[in-house]
């Protein structure tokens, strides 16, 4: 699945990736994370992709961004857009998967593995853009979640699909209740695109 000589760098989508953990009952503790990935191989860099809204409020993200940045992850971040739908409810939208594919490039010439935590199958392109220049992709997400929350045509192209609770064990915090709405979030409700 991994091997340890192989220089490797994470791409997390915060909000895939909680959203995910969310829907199979566990939260993540993103240290295990970082431990788990130094154990079985090289880790160059663990970038964590989050979309924060543009409040004067506190945001209940803080304190996780704030503990990444200084942890050892590379925080990419950028605000969120909000939208009126058609039936006029506020919504949130903040797709990362631009700056998920432009730091993939980017890294395309100093690793041989990208492991990337979404399902998101705009990320198809990229995968097989940086795979023709030689790097291994494996991508961690869920068929098991209710609903999938991998796309067909990325879990086709990717060298490798990793089922999220196969390896959660690895790195989960403390086990919660599937499906349970949480009172206060840590990740905002995000429109997916």
């Amino acid at each position: 699945m991994f091997d340890k000589n192989e220089k490797t760098s994470l791409f997390i989508d915060g909000s895939s990736l909680y959203f995910a953990a969310r829907n199979l009952g566990f939260e993540v503790d993103y240290r295990m994370v970082l431990d788990f990935f130094r154990l079985k191989s090289r880790l160059m860099r663990a970038f964590y992709y989050v979309a924060i809204p543009e409040t004067e409020d506190y945001s209940p993200l803080k304190p996780l961004t704030d503990w990444l940045a200084y942890n050892g992850y590379s925080l990419v971040t950028k605000t969120v857009r909000e939208f009126t739908d058609q039936g006029g409810r506020k919504r949130l939208k903040g797709n990362m998967d631009v700056e998920i594919a432009v730091d993939l490039m980017e890294q395309s010439r100093h690793i041989d593995h990208a492991v990337i935590f979404s399902g998101d199958s705009d990320l198809r392109r990229v995968t097989e853009a940086v795979q023709r220049r030689g790097v291994r992709v494996t991508v961690i997400s869920s068929l098991r979640s209710s609903p999938s929350l991998i796309g067909d045509d990325l879990r086709r192209q990717v060298d490798q699909f990793v089922e999220l609770a196969d390896i959660a064990g690895h790195f989960t915090r403390r086990a919660s209740e599937p499906h349970a709405r949480q009172k206060s979030s840590p990740e905002p409700a995000l429109e997916r695109a």
